[in-house]
């Protein structure tokens, strides 16, 4: 589901109190914002976890948190396979990850979309993040 991401030679998991993500923004620089919603977190405005599934944004279950799609530009991530060992995966430098920004009371979270994983990496994991390729 992708556990942490590589940008920049940072490292970043989710599991981490603070987690932000760079989200690029339409003119091309980078801001960021806090990676989901940890179950420890007092009681907020966002749903628990890091990861929004595509089929659940597309059957509108995400419609309360005004969902806009945003990319991640990452140089790697992170999946942990069932055994628990972390396995990194590189993207290729035109590749990004797509991620749903929500909203809610003037605040943001951003969490990464997951889809089916690739038969080559179903081994890892079942669910990957949706990886997008931009214009050349």
């Amino acid at each position: 589901m992708c556990g942490g991401i590589g940008y920049q030679d940072q490292k970043i998991y989710f599991p981490q109190p603070d987690a932000r993500l760079p989200v690029r923004l339409r003119d091309g620089h980078v801001t960021w914002i806090t990676w989901g919603r940890r179950k420890d977190e007092a009681i907020g405005k966002f749903p628990n976890g890091g990861w929004a599934r595509l089929v659940s944004i597309k059957m509108g279950k995400w419609k309360p948190w005004h969902p806009r799609p945003v990319l991640i530009p990452v140089e790697s991530f992170m999946e942990k396979d069932h055994d628990k060992h972390s396995h990194w995966i590189t993207l290729a430098p035109n590749m990004v990850i797509q991620a749903l920004l929500a909203e809610r009371g003037g605040e943001q979270r951003v969490y990464i979309v997951t889809e089916d994983t690739p038969p080559e990496y179903h081994w890892i994991h079942d669910r990957w993040p949706r990886l997008i390729r931009l214009p050349d």
